[in-house]
């Protein structure tokens, strides 16, 4: 679980809170509390407390610099413990942001230097509680939405925050 003073760059695709919803119903504690639907492009990033005017000012640059992008949510995929939808669309999203900052891998680096962009939908949780979620998410697909905006979002004693919402293509 991350600590307070976490950071990340996100995506937000409000059109897939749904998706979300349908996986709190199978159980709540599947779903983090507190950030709407999105796709992660650079977690963990910079600590919140070193958090510069600089470091806002490249994310804000990066953002105009990437194009908004079209975005359809196709299939369900699981692995243990774990459930996502695939987001494709905003791969070059997230490669060109964790090419921005290569000295920050990708969560951690547990997955390689290029994750693929994926909507999370549970975290945790048995098999069979992951078909379940499968069998109310599955109905609500495809997904379509407009990815418009990279955010610096933070955890904080309060939960999530964001810290600034960068429009792509400026």
């Amino acid at each position: 679980m991350p600590e307070p003073g976490t950071t990340a760059l996100v995506i937000l695709l409000p059109a897939a809170e749904p998706v979300l919803a349908a996986a709190r119903r199978v159980d709540p504690a599947l779903v983090r509390p507190g950030l709407p639907a999105h796709v992660t492009a650079l977690y963990p990033f910079l600590p919140d407390g070193a958090l510069g005017d600089g470091d806002l000012a490249a994310v804000r640059s990066l953002a105009a610099d990437l194009a908004p992008v079209d975005v359809r949510l196709t299939d369900f995929v699981t692995a243990p413990g774990f459930a996502a939808i695939p987001a494709p669309d905003l791969q070059g999203i997230t490669d060109a942001v964790c090419a921005r900052w290569p000295d920050v891998p990708p969560y951690g680096g547990r997955f390689g230097p290029r994750p693929a962009a994926h909507l999370t939908v549970a975290m945790g949780g048995s098999g069979e509680t992951l078909e379940q979620v499968g069998r109310e998410v599955r109905p609500l697909l495809p997904v379509t939405d407009r990815a418009g905006t990279l955010q610096v979002v933070a955890l904080t004693e309060r939960g999530w925050e964001s810290r600034l919402a960068a429009p792509l293509g400026g």
